[in-house]
């Protein structure tokens, strides 16, 4: 139950980031290339630096908090309320963004709820207008002296506590927490909750961060997969190549888990190749100018800054090497195990609350054994596969069930991915996995949902399509 309540407050600090890494990485690369020590150094253009940093950053963060709490109106009032802690600061005030914006927006659901019921006729307008305006200038104000200093005393004392284990040349003793979260999926809550805080506030300091490299390094994924598919038994063998390719290319972390999973003693190779590769940045004084998302080697390296390519590269093939050479040990030693049985155990580790499912009465309840029946009450017209984040898995499985729609010709029908969190009423037909359905029918209860076990299933989407075809020539 622990872990459950961690992954729920990891999903939802990296929800309020996830939507905005495009802004991140627009950032990282002007500064990268027009800051004075950047590769095309030039005084206009740096001049951008700062204000993205400084004011569209934190804000765009507390709109998207605030917008999973209370939609459009909640982002307008949570990011009214960071504009204080923003003024009421010096550094770049990421962590109070993630506060302000959930909080002014759950503030104004409650004032709504309370005048709502008693607004005139006519009036809506001007008292919606008017409670928000009145509400986020008071919270702004708040923000400004009180919420302000306070996250910017918070975030000094983990800044101080975070340089001491640099300075100690401990920074690598925190893989021995990363790499084990990272197989419970809590890989998305380190790096986008803890890791970018406190990257982005080194980057305005120092011009880079060794904290954009700890979780996002593709190394130790990839040593693993590299002894599967030099040394694994059966179909783990065959799927690691194009596995690791995904990973290291892709940036999908995901796809390593269930490997693991199957050998749980591989969690050491990991922890040491981490190690290996946060060591490594630290003696070559390496670090990254925006976070890289997805963990790509293309993505670290488009985020590098000028004289850091030699510190990133050898980070990511020293992690690599050696978790390689310690999980070829345990790989050549194991019995051929059933992978699917681990995709099975590393779905599961995704979790969902049961209890959050809706029962409204006239929710679809579907399954692969009523889907037919389900789709005749309906014509298909948008089909979206959901996950955690809505940018890894997800995104694989959209494609590919949208080369398999084109073929049948079935390409009318809107195919899309997207997070559980982003759901909306457009959707006809929400594909998830079994761990994640009872969350996104929470979400969208009246909706047509399906269970997937890996979302590169062609089979599964064969069926689908197929299935939707024949009820439209009926």
């Amino acid at each position: 139950m622990k872990l459950d309540k961690v992954q729920k407050f990891g999903r939802y600090l990296s929800n309020m980031v996830q939507p905005n890494i495009s802004a991140f990485i627009a950032w990282g690369l002007i500064t990268a290339f027009f800051i004075p020590t950047g590769w095309f150094p030039n005084e206009t253009l740096n001049g951008l630096v700062s204000p993205i940093l400084t004011y569209l950053l934190p804000i765009l963060i507390a709109y998207s908090g605030g917008n999973m709490v209370y939609g459009h109106r909640g982002g307008v009032v949570g990011s009214i309320m960071a504009a204080g802690v923003i003024v009421g600061s010096n550094i770049p005030m990421f962590l109070g963004a993630m506060i302000t914006g959930p909080l002014g927006a759950f503030l104004i659901k409650k004032v709504d709820e309370v005048i709502t019921p008693k607004i005139p006729t006519g009036f809506e307008m001007l008292v919606n207008n008017f409670s928000a305006g009145i509400l986020g200038m008071i919270l702004a104000i708040i923000s400004l002296f009180i919420i302000g200093p306070v996250v910017e005393s918070i975030s000094s004392a983990l800044s101080s506590g975070v340089q001491v284990l640099v300075d100690l040349k401990l920074l690598p003793l925190v893989s021995i927490l990363v790499e084990p979260a990272k197989v419970f999926f809590l890989n998305n809550a380190i790096n986008h909750g803890v890791f970018s805080p406190i990257g982005i506030q080194q980057v305005a300091e120092a011009g880079k961060s060794i904290f954009f490299t700890i979780e996002t390094n593709p190394g130790p994924g990839l040593g693993v997969l590299l002894a599967y598919t030099l040394f694994g038994k059966g179909r783990s063998k065959a799927t690691a190549p194009g596995a690791a390719i995904i990973h290291f290319f892709g940036g999908i972390h995901e796809i390593y888990f269930p490997y693991i999973l199957m050998n749980p003693i591989l969690i050491l190779a990991l922890i040491v190749g981490g190690m290996s590769g946060v060591l490594t940045t630290l003696i070559l004084k390496g670090g990254l100018i925006a976070v890289p998302a997805p963990g790509s080697i293309i993505a670290m390296l488009a985020v590098t800054p000028k004289g850091g390519f030699l510190a990133t590269i050898s980070s990511v093939v020293i992690a690599t090497v050696v978790t390689f050479l310690i999980a070829s040990i345990f790989v050549k030693r194991a019995p051929e195990e059933d992978l699917e049985e681990a995709i099975e155990k590393s779905k599961s580790n995704k979790i969902t609350n049961s209890d959050n499912a809706s029962s409204n009465n006239d929710a679809v309840e579907i399954t692969e054994i009523n889907f037919e029946d389900a789709i005749k009450k309906l014509e298909i017209k948008k089909i979206v596969v959901a996950c955690d984040a809505g940018m890894g898995s997800s995104a694989m499985g959209a494609t590919v069930l949208k080369k398999i729609a084109k073929e049948k010709g079935l390409d009318t029908i809107t195919i899309v991915n997207s997070a559980i969190s982003n759901l909306d009423d457009t959707a006809d037909i929400i594909i998830t996995q079994k761990s994640l359905t009872n969350l996104a029918k929470a979400k969208m209860p009246n909706k047509i949902h399906l269970s997937i076990n890996n979302f590169m299933d062609k089979n599964f989407y064969n069926e689908i399509v197929d299935k939707i075809k024949e009820n439209n020539k009926n």
